[in-house]
């Protein structure tokens, strides 16, 4: 009853908290500064939630940024916009914005085969990583039906990794193009093609068509040594911390590093076109394939269903999509190493929200930031399997 009357009172308004500037949500209700930080902070404590940091953004601009908790709870330091976090899948939805540029270039086709592309075939080719490795293909030929968009909206049959495989080994699981099926593979396969075909690895085009040019001075899809100086660990539902990777091959589906300030950035320029031309935009958003699935994940994978139809889930390139009052609305989560990210872009509103977080714990929150923060009830949470931690969920 007190976590109910609580949020009643914090989605009202804020009552005797409205004492600054307020910020617009979805509905046109409004929330203070105040409020908003106090309800986050209500949240973080009941979680255990180690640390976490938010943007909320009205009229394509950041009004509300703030950060909770620690990067390390043996050092006790605080969490700021610089330290330095780990993008886990947020990686996805910057690599598919980085796509989309070198399309606008005619370094690629979306619907062009990528094996077209190549003067041999991709898995006869040497391997310095294991990602670059795709001898499995040769007995699998419906990998040269693949083509840059179903890379981008996971319908390349591929699995999410390979090591998820009874016997470690790729293979295609439907025709191309025909489902939804989240795979990191199907990115990393289009990342290895674009740097054949570039003769620049990953890093360097993130770098020369993203990071510089929107000032992200502290990301990079490889560990670097400033990140030293500020950097958060990861922690699961116990509290105990995960050992910090920084080994990594960058890889467009999962190496990000940054910070909430330069993420930020990054949904800045998705907000006010800064990065690519309407039209492509336009495809980055546009609804590429009907998700049915009751879970992104797990058994509910593979269960078809309506429970989605009221938003009409479905998959862009590179990001989720859900229909609201308020148009549709693009979302990317992040997990992994402890990590639990979350952002959602209204671009017809001009409100967005970002959430980063060192604590596995913070997906028992997620529901309730995005409701608090900007009356956010369309993000798929069920199907993201996002419980909270408070609720009873019969699956």
């Amino acid at each position: 009853m007190r976590i109910a009357v609580f949020f009643l009172l914090v989605l009202m308004g804020g009552g005797s908290y409205a004492q600054n500037k307020s910020i617009k949500r979805l509905d046109n209700s409004a929330i203070t500064a105040d409020s908003l930080t106090k309800a986050i902070q209500y949240l973080v404590d009941k979680a255990n939630v180690q640390g976490l940091g938010i943007t909320i953004f009205n009229n394509r601009q950041p009004v509300y940024q703030k950060m909770f908790g620690v990067s390390n709870t043996q050092t006790g330091k605080p969490l700021q916009v610089t330290t330095n976090l780990y993008g886990a899948s947020f990686s996805k939805a910057v690599f598919a914005v980085l796509v989309m540029k070198l399309v606008e270039e005619d370094v690629i086709e979306l619907d062009t085969p990528l094996q077209n592309y190549l003067p041999q075939p991709i898995y006869a080719y040497p391997h310095k990583i294991w990602h670059e490795d795709y001898r499995d293909l040769k007995n699998e030929p419906l990998y040269a039906k693949i083509t840059a968009r179903m890379c981008l909206n996971h319908t390349t049959g591929l699995p999410n990794w390979r090591w998820f495989e009874p016997d470690e080994k790729l293979r295609i699981h439907f025709e191309p193009g025909s489902r939804y099926s989240y795979s990191g593979e199907g990115l990393t396969y289009l990342q290895v093609v674009l740097e054949k075909i570039t003769g620049k690895n990953l890093e360097e085009l993130a770098q020369e068509k993203l990071f510089k040019p929107l000032g992200m001075t502290m990301s990079s899809y490889q560990w670097q040594s400033a990140f030293d100086k500020d950097y958060a660990v990861g922690y699961n539902e116990k509290g105990e911390v995960f050992e910090k990777d920084k080994d990594n091959a960058p890889r467009g589906a999962g190496t990000l590093e940054t910070t909430l300030k330069d993420y930020s950035k990054f949904i800045n320029g998705i907000l006010n076109k800064k990065i690519l031309k309407a039209a492509s935009y336009k495809e980055l958003f546009g609804q590429q394939i009907r998700i049915y699935s009751k879970t992104q994940f797990g058994p509910g994978s593979l269960e078809e269903g309506t429970w989605n139809d009221s938003t009409q889930l479905s998959y862009g390139l590179g990001w989720g999509l859900v229909k609201s009052p308020y148009g549709w609305a693009a979302f990317k989560e992040g997990h992994g190493s402890g990590f639990q990210n979350y952002s959602i872009v209204f671009p017809d509103k001009g409100i967005a929200m970002i959430i980063m977080s060192n604590s596995f714990n913070t997906i028992g929150i997620l529901k309730y930031l995005l409701e608090t923060g900007i009356a956010d009830i369309y993000t798929p949470w069920k199907w993201n399997q996002y419980i909270p931690y408070d609720m009873v969920f019969n699956k």
